[in-house]
């Protein structure tokens, strides 16, 4: 998974070619959450499960999210990352356990409810209208607010009064001047960038951003890595995400999975120094 380079002298060799090791501070940018928000559990699952005809999928994963903070989960193919975020959002329902969000239980809600309490994931492909602008796009998000989900019926005049908070909304995740595009027309990192902001749109308190990075050029995911670094400075994020020098460099907390459960979960330091991470990854031998 490195990407080139040398290997700095205080970096094991299994971590290096994990991509692990990086030059720049793994702690968050941007303003100090405070400790008592940081204390603050925001999200939370308890035996968290998901069996599928036999096969168990995710097994007794207890997570627990902290307020105001990026934590990431990591793991190697079929670790059921993904599962986790599907069930957290209730696309899948969960054989067992329980999911808690700002103390109250959501087990029993669909993807809409939870959505409307203020969490609110994104896709592992980009998820927008293509043949709908790029300020269109980001409108069709907004609309919630008008009282209803959608209103395609109403006027062009009603609906121009969205125009403001969609180029604020564009400008806040550097697509100012893009409005006018179709969105089938932007590069792809813009496209990630898009599908950002119409999550931003929908005011959330926590973002779940499944492989933000997929898909993205160097120079897009620097791009992208600033973008989610700025939208985290009032909110918590829970990202899955395989670009592990990305995770070294934005993520609190880093909760590792492996065949459905949980092998540990720790800092970037404790994390990436652990034996059975790069065993997980690479296999025996590299330990």
């Amino acid at each position: 998974m490195n990407n080139g380079g040398h290997r700095p002298a205080d970096c094991p060799v299994a971590s290096f070619q994990l991509g692990w090791c990086t030059t720049r501070a793994p702690a968050r940018f941007g303003p100090v959450v405070m400790a008592s928000r940081v204390d603050d559990v925001i999200l939370e699952t308890r035996g968290l499960t998901k069996e599928f005809r036999g096969f168990t999928a995710v097994q007794g994963v207890d997570l627990q999210i902290r307020r105001g903070t990026i934590h990431a989960l990591i793991g190697p193919n079929g670790a059921g990352k993904t599962t986790v975020f599907n069930l957290l959002t209730k696309f899948l329902e969960p054989s067992a356990g329980q999911i808690v969000y700002n103390g109250r239980d959501i087990t029993a809600l669909n993807p809409a409810e939870i959505a409307r309490r203020g969490m609110v994931r994104s896709f592992q492909i980009s998820a927008v209208f293509p043949h709908l602008s790029v300020r269109e796009n980001v409108r069709v998000a907004l609309q919630h607010k008008l009282g209803n989900s959608f209103h395609f019926w109403r006027s062009g005049r009603i609906l121009d009064r969205l125009d403001a908070p969609a180029e604020a909304l564009l400008d806040a995740v550097g697509l100012s001047g893009f409005g006018d595009e179709l969105a089938s027309e932007l590069a792809y990192g813009r496209k990630r960038a898009l599908e950002i902001a119409t999550t931003l749109a929908l005011d959330p308190e926590t973002l779940l951003l499944d492989e933000p990075m997929a898909g993205l050029g160097q120079e897009e995911i620097g791009r992208i890595a600033a973008l989610i670094r700025k939208v985290s400075a009032d909110r918590t994020i829970l990202m899955v995400e395989h670009n592990l020098s990305v995770v070294a460099d934005l993520s609190d907390t880093i909760t590792v999975l492996t065949r459905g459960r949980i092998l540990t979960e720790g800092d970037y330091a404790a994390v990436s120094n652990n034996p059975e991470v790069v065993e997980a990854y690479l296999g025996t031998g590299h330990a």
